[in-house]
């Protein structure tokens, strides 16, 4: 894993479908779960839409709040 990665998952916006425009950091875990199962996107996205799958899992989430440099979580 590239530790730039960390920081997209808090700069970049799901492109597309129920969660468009919102942060990958702040997707939430059913919908990770559901791309998990049906298969992630090729490409840069799919490879940070699975870490992040990976970090929700794991109870992860809380370590990208430093990253996120004031940004403010979108529920």
């Amino acid at each position: 894993m590239n530790p730039d990665d960390l920081t997209k998952l808090v700069q970049w916006k799901m492109p597309f479908g129920k969660y468009e425009g919102r942060l990958l950091a702040d997707l939430p875990g059913h919908y990770l779960n559901w791309f998990a199962r049906e298969g992630f996107p090729n490409g840069e996205l799919g490879r940070l839409l699975a870490l992040m799958h990976e970090i929700d899992h794991n109870g992860l989430s809380p370590l990208l709040e430093p990253l996120r440099g004031g940004a403010h979580r979108v529920r």
